[in-house]
């Protein structure tokens, strides 16, 4: 008899556990994200690009991208901090992952609708390409 425990195998481990005939047929498929028609800013000129995102972000659904974003410690505080606040003082539950994408579609759109004089334009100005302050 051996003592080493019996341990399942990779066709086990990665197996599907569900199936299109298991699926509940009460769940409604997600409705398609309609693109952004491109429509003339202030200035006159066309937007420079038809984004296929919500105005908001994608909330809780599931995601087929993924990226990883560094932050610094003080920046990971203040995020903490921000999601707390929206926690006590206006009841809005959230995650981290879900506060990025609401800040990012923000970010998006105001780009879309003010182009050179948009907030993500002016900071990333300020900033030089080495990520660090220019000096000015």
């Amino acid at each position: 008899m051996s003592r080493r425990a019996s341990l399942p195998g990779a066709s086990e481990l990665f197996r599907l556990t569900s199936s299109p005939k298991l699926d509940r047929p009460s769940q409604a498929p997600p409705a398609p994200v309609e693109p952004v028609e491109p429509k003339p800013s202030g200035n006159g000129r066309s937007e420079q690009l038809a984004r296929g995102v919500a105005p908001h972000g994608s909330g809780r659904t599931k995601h087929d991208a993924k990226i990883t974003v560094y932050v610094s410690g003080d920046e990971l505080v203040a995020m903490e901090q921000a999601r707390l606040t929206l926690r006590a003082k206006h009841e809005l539950v959230v995650d981290r992952g879900r506060l990025v994408r609401e800040a990012v579609a923000v970010l998006l759109a105001d780009f879309d609708q003010n182009g050179e004089e948009s907030v993500l334009v002016q900071r990333l100005r300020v900033v030089g390409s080495d990520g660090g302050e220019t000096e000015g």
